[in-house]
């Protein structure tokens, strides 16, 4: 049977160069869902160091690149965070997607806007430099924490409770929605998955896929939904890995659809 059809998918705050990014469960996300838009909203990367992105991750990439082909009829949109500065310029066109400070669009007679939600974050904003050296150093940390990363996710849920992200970007954004006249807003950048209303005006966070709770929004007739990532049990040991010495360039190729010359299959099969 089919998957239903999503109006619009978003996810945000992938980290792709983190050792702490799930991309290979966020491809398996797009693969099993059908929608007719895709809002990649911000910090797709954890900084501009290209070195740091494994196979893993430019598959991810390159499945977006498959996305955005205009044979396959689905609207990719990515909405810069504060991690994708500077990569956005290069990073749309090798994927074939074009970038927004925040995006606006009409569903259900009602408007939505998406923005990534550091605009309502006062030490990100009055403090980028220090904010960059933070990022750098947490990068390195993984590095060098367990393989499960239990201390590099541990220092992110504090940082997060430490600013009251979730709470200052929420009301941020709903001031934001209400000056614009939107009725739906939608953020990420606090990687805590959250949906509340305030005078008819609903609110939305994605969450984010750095830390044990991995989540994204669909919107359809019914509304707007959170989900959470389950691992289906096929996955497991399915022998997707391949060998360390694969070229992850030429994983992004083969995801990309470049390596091949063949109708493109349908979104989510």
């Amino acid at each position: 049977m089919d998957p239903h059809a999503y109006n619009t998918l978003i996810l945000s705050d992938l980290h792709l160069g983190a050792e702490t990014s799930h991309a290979r469960e966020a491809t398996r996300v797009l693969k099993q869902n059908r929608f007719q838009r895709l809002i990649l909203l911000g910090d797709i990367f954890a900084d501009l160091n290209f070195a740091r992105l494994t196979k893993e991750h430019w598959k991810f990439l390159g499945y977006i690149r498959k996305l955005s082909n205009p044979k396959r009829n689905v609207e990719v949109v990515w909405v810069e965070g504060n991690h994708d500065h500077g990569l956005t310029s290069i990073m749309s066109h090798l994927v074939g997607v074009q970038v927004y400070q925040e995006y606006a669009w009409e569903y259900d007679r009602r408007r939505h806007l998406a923005i990534h939600g550091h605009q309502f974050d006062g030490f990100q904003v009055n403090r980028v430099r220090l904010s960059r050296l933070g990022t750098s150093l947490y990068l390195q940390l993984q590095k060098l924490d367990f393989r499960s990363k239990p201390i590099a996710r541990l220092i992110d849920r504090l940082n997060t409770r430490w600013l009251r992200l979730s709470p200052k970007v929420a009301s941020g954004a709903l001031a934001y929605a209400r000056e614009h006249e939107a009725e739906r807003i939608f953020c990420g950048h606090t990687h805590q998955a959250l949906h509340t209303e305030q005078a008819g005006i609903h609110y939305c966070n994605s969450g984010g896929w750095v830390d044990s709770r991995l989540t994204y929004l669909t919107i359809d007739e019914e509304g707007v939904r959170i989900h959470e990532y389950q691992e289906r049990a096929d996955y497991r040991d399915s022998g997707e890995e391949r060998g360390e010495a694969d070229s992850a360039l030429a994983d992004f190729a083969d995801e990309a659809g470049l390596l091949e010359d063949v109708d493109h299959e349908s979104v989510g099969r």
